[in-house]
């Protein structure tokens, strides 16, 4: 089985010490379209990616609510 690392990276956005801001990443609603092969637009309704397993690991990269892979949900980039 392939090995599936994840890494979440929170930089700094400048350079200046004295403010510290980071960027997280979160995935929100499921953008896939189950309609798509007979033309029409349907989503499934599912709005946050929450994984299956652990970190880590490939279930990770699943939906535990849809099943869809993490690719389908929107990105969300957060500064703070």
């Amino acid at each position: 089985m392939k090995k599936v690392v994840l890494v979440r990276r929170e930089e700094p956005s400048s350079s200046n010490a004295s403010s510290s801001m980071t960027t997280s990443i979160r995935y929100a609603e499921c953008q896939k379209n189950h309609a798509a092969s007979t033309g029409g637009h349907s989503v499934d309704g599912c709005t946050e990616f929450r994984p299956q397993g652990a970190e880590g690991s490939s279930l990770a990269l699943t939906c535990a609510a849809c099943s869809c892979h993490r690719n389908f949900h929107r990105k969300v980039v957060e500064n703070r």
